[in-house]
């Protein structure tokens, strides 16, 4: 039996202008203009060897049947392949030019793949995307072919928001993104330790401040986490989002800690 809510049309009509939401990890989606962004989809409990421990699994309309997905790069907890077959086979998906070829599989799961690579832009709804570096290995394999790279991602429409991807802070990012009102930026990962490409809360903030950010949002942190490590460095874990706003309080860049499956609404867009 159908509902109202299950029109797609209907659900335009009735979500707010402009929205984000964490699912967890760097899954977000961002509702600007009615348009819906869903980012590194995880929609399930589990990623190969994490296990999900904060959150609810994400399943209402929206996060199914998104405008378009982002990926920021091929990596498991990043490109999810269960996660991207629970979505429609006519959602968009952009991703890092080649990635189709390093990861066949994307083929069968997207049927309208965008490949691009930083600068290019494409535009989706009322909303422009551009594709913008990251510094973090992206490579489906850690011994795999090096043929595509890890992107970050410029949302523009009522306003512009970041989203990083998975990066560690480099040279020229204040380049890229000069402003943003909206930074979504990773602050840890899923394990005990951080390898290179990753930012933690000090770099983070200081990238939110690079990028002239009006509000700043820890997320790529908090919500995967190895099967049977639970007891293993649970400051990790829980505290990178809390210590990136700390660190943020004394300056212009507001930061809000939101929790996994919480979102804010950013304001009426007329």
């Amino acid at each position: 039996m159908s509902h109202p809510g299950d029109d797609p049309a209907t659900r335009r009509d009735t979500r707010p202008d402009s929205e984000l939401r964490w699912l967890g990890h760097a899954s977000t989606l961002v509702v600007d203009r009615q348009t819906t962004v869903l980012t590194d989809p995880i929609l399930t409990g589990r990623v190969a060897h994490l296990r999900r421990r904060r959150g609810p699994i994400p399943s209402d309309p929206d996060v199914r049947a998104p405008d378009v997905v982002l990926l920021s790069h091929l990596h498991a907890d990043h490109t999810h392949l269960p996660s991207l077959r629970l979505l429609g086979q006519d959602v968009p998906i952009v991703v890092p030019r080649h990635a189709p070829d390093v990861l066949p599989a994307l083929r069968a799961v997207g049927g309208r793949l965008i490949e691009v690579v930083a600068g290019d832009e494409i535009t989706i709804g009322g909303l422009g995307i551009r594709a913008v570096p990251a510094d973090h290995d992206g490579r489906r394999w850690r011994r795999g072919p090096a043929d595509t790279v890890a992107l970050g991602y410029v949302i523009s429409g009522q306003r512009t928001t970041y989203f990083a991807g998975d990066t560690d802070l480099y040279p020229d990012i204040g380049d890229w993104v000069p402003h943003c009102d909206l930074a979504l930026l990773p602050v840890g990962g899923w394990g005990p330790n951080l390898g290179p490409g990753h930012m933690n809360p000090t770099r983070a903030a200081e990238a939110a401040e690079i990028v002239h950010a009006g509000l700043a949002i820890p997320v790529h942190f908090g919500t995967l986490w190895p099967i049977g490590l639970e007891r293993v460095r649970p400051d990790r874990f829980f505290r990178p989002g809390a210590d990136f706003v700390s660190l943020l309080a004394d300056n212009a860049v507001a930061a809000i800690e939101l929790q996994p499956g919480e979102g804010i609404d950013l304001g009426d867009s007329s």
